[in-house]
């Protein structure tokens, strides 16, 4: 506490008060547990829920995008799951994790969640080298639900809820809509259902279909009375003769089917969205149950509950397990603190390897393209102006100080005085003592030949280096370009193997791929504009030098000639 020896009494206890509740706020504002060094905010979109969903069962998609993989355990043994009060553990399942793709899929449920709670969310801890697995499949252990199929990679028919007993012969899909699914050839998949279901009293059914083709006639459900049919595009729930229709599918895209009864009255959904309702009775239900008679295409996520859910809790299952779902974001706890991260963070932050190299190379042409630029900008200019001293030294020169324009002159940057000492220097060459200085056409010819080659010499040395300006411009986008297509490889093969076709966890890798073929034309297009723009000054150089030799050949012939 203060030292307060010298405070009045009063001012003493108001000063430690403060100083206890500050100590408290601070206690309270502390992180779940301090061992863990990392924690993701994920929060919940509850604008669609106008009902209040019990146990909800959400699936995470992580992925290099929304979480940094370098910070968990190789086999993400430390992932724990805190409620959004940053102190209650919620129970999850990891479904997988696969570190080196970086990307995994754990099933969080969640308590309660309302329209009511607008901060709805979690925490996902990670960094903790020490920490053991507390992911636990118990997340799927609801009395309500009756049969569920997640169709694993270990175990395709095994029921994740009650153990009902399951068969058929579906083909493993890796690529499914979270994690692997079940593709079915027109023959179904069979359940056991132990225990009878009143459907008046309650009944769901919910599943993602995926048809590869729009077939005449396929059933998707048969259980006792009960059938749900697709037919030609539209789905068809009967009961005897009963029967309700609404909502159309389209091949080769994920659709969320579910049906709700209860108190004999059925409802449709398709995609989230109410599409049929009415009135079916509907006796117990127990026995064989058979799922995609006739169907050919993907199944996931299938689910069988006693219970009628309602629609809230339809379109919290259609957000949550949709590729295209928004029922999730995903924040970082540095993004919490200084306002969210930037995009270019997170193009960054999702670079491959390959990305990275091809980008290092184009930084370092831009760097020797910014050089070359530079230097020969700076050239120009001073040869121009050297130039422009040296031509007014010229024109105003007579007879007698032609050739001794030199003496004296100090212009280093001058490509027309150099060309001026070429040809004197030959002149220079012919001179004989005590006689006057005579040159005939053939002097001529071969003093100007030796001033035309210095002006060749000195057009090359302007154009040297220009040629790492061409290359700049034409082989950047190039380079940028392969980046761009191995990046794009790498992240839809690692797409495939974790069988994560999720947008979410896409869009990161492709966008940081794109940034490859971005730096190659940042690189090419300011060396573009460079080049062309020291190309005409260098152009403008040559012409005022050869207008020079004609010139000074000229005047030389005149003063120097045999009459």
């Amino acid at each position: 506490m203060i030292q307060t020896s010298r405070i009045p009494s009063f001012i003493s206890k108001l000063i430690n008060i403060v100083a206890m509740v500050l100590l408290v706020s601070s206690a309270a504002n502390a992180t779940w547990n301090d061992a863990w060094e990392t924690r993701n905010k994920v929060s919940i979109n509850t604008s669609e829920i106008t009902e209040s969903v019990s146990n909800a069962l959400i699936p995470v998609r992580l992925h290099s995008g929304n979480f940094d993989f370098s910070t968990a355990n190789i086999d993400g043994s430390d992932l724990r799951v805190i409620a959004s009060d940053d102190k209650t553990e919620l129970k999850f399942f990891l479904e997988s994790f696969d570190a080196t793709n970086e990307l995994a899929v754990l099933w969080v449920q969640i308590p309660q969640i309302s329209s009511a709670n607008k901060d709805a969310g979690f925490w996902i801890y990670s960094g903790n080298a020490e920490a053991k697995s507390s992911s636990s499949p118990a997340v799927f252990s609801d009395k309500n639900v009756m049969l569920r199929l997640s169709f694993n990679e270990k175990n395709i028919l095994t029921d994740s809820a009650q153990q009902q007993a399951v068969t058929g012969s579906p083909v493993l899909e890796k690529a499914g809509l979270i994690g692997s699914s079940a593709r079915l050839e027109k023959t179904p998949l069979v359940a056991t259902i132990k225990s009878p279901i009143d459907a008046n009293q309650g009944f769901t059914w919910s599943a993602w279909i995926k048809p590869s083709a729009i077939p005449q006639s396929s059933t998707l459900l048969s259980f006792g009375q009960l059938l749900l049919k697709l037919e030609g595009d539209a789905l068809n729930l009967s009961v005897g003769a009963a029967q309700i229709k609404g909502g159309q599918l389209s091949p080769s895209i994920w659709h969320h089917v579910a049906l709700s009864i209860a108190g004999g009255n059925a409802k449709l959904y398709l995609n989230g969205k109410e599409t049929a309702t009415g009135q079916l009775s509907v006796s117990a239900l127990s026995g064989a149950m058979q799922m995609g008679v006739g169907f050919t295409g993907e199944i996931d996520e299938v689910e069988l509950l006693d219970v009628g859910k309602s629609a809230s809790w339809v379109k919290l299952t259609n957000s949550g397990h949709g590729v295209e779902g928004k029922l999730l974001t995903f924040s970082s706890e540095e993004a919490e603190e200084e306002g969210g991260e930037s995009y270019f963070g997170i193009l960054f932050n999702s670079l491959t390897v390959d990305a990275e190299i091809v980008i290092g190379i184009l930084a370092v042409m831009f760097l020797i393209s910014a050089w070359v630029m530079y230097s020969k900008a700076m050239l120009i200019i001073k040869t121009d102006k050297d130039n422009a001293e040296f031509l007014k030294l010229f024109q105003n020169s007579t007879s007698q100080t032609l050739l001794n324009l030199d003496a004296g002159v100090n212009l280093p940057n001058s490509t027309l005085l150099e060309l001026y000492k070429a040809g004197v220097s030959e002149i220079r060459k012919r001179e004989k003592a005590g006689t006057k200085l005579v040159l005939g056409a053939a002097s001529m010819s071969a003093i100007k030949a030796s001033v035309d080659a210095e002006l060749v010499r000195k057009n090359q040395s302007l154009n040297n280096l220009m040629v790492l300006l061409t290359i700049a411009i034409s082989g950047g986008p190039f380079l940028g370009l392969l980046g761009t297509v191995v990046g794009v490889m790498i992240t839809f093969a690692a797409i495939a193997a974790a069988g994560d076709v999720n947008v979410n966890a896409i869009a990161p890798g492709i966008a940081a791929a794109l940034l490859a073929t971005v730096a190659g034309l940042g690189v090419a297009i300011p060396a573009l504009f460079g080049y062309n723009y020291l190309a005409s000054r260098i152009k403008n150089i040559t012409i005022s030098m050869q207008i020079f030799v004609d010139e000074f050949i000229t005047r030389s012939a005149e003063l120097l000639s045999e009459d």
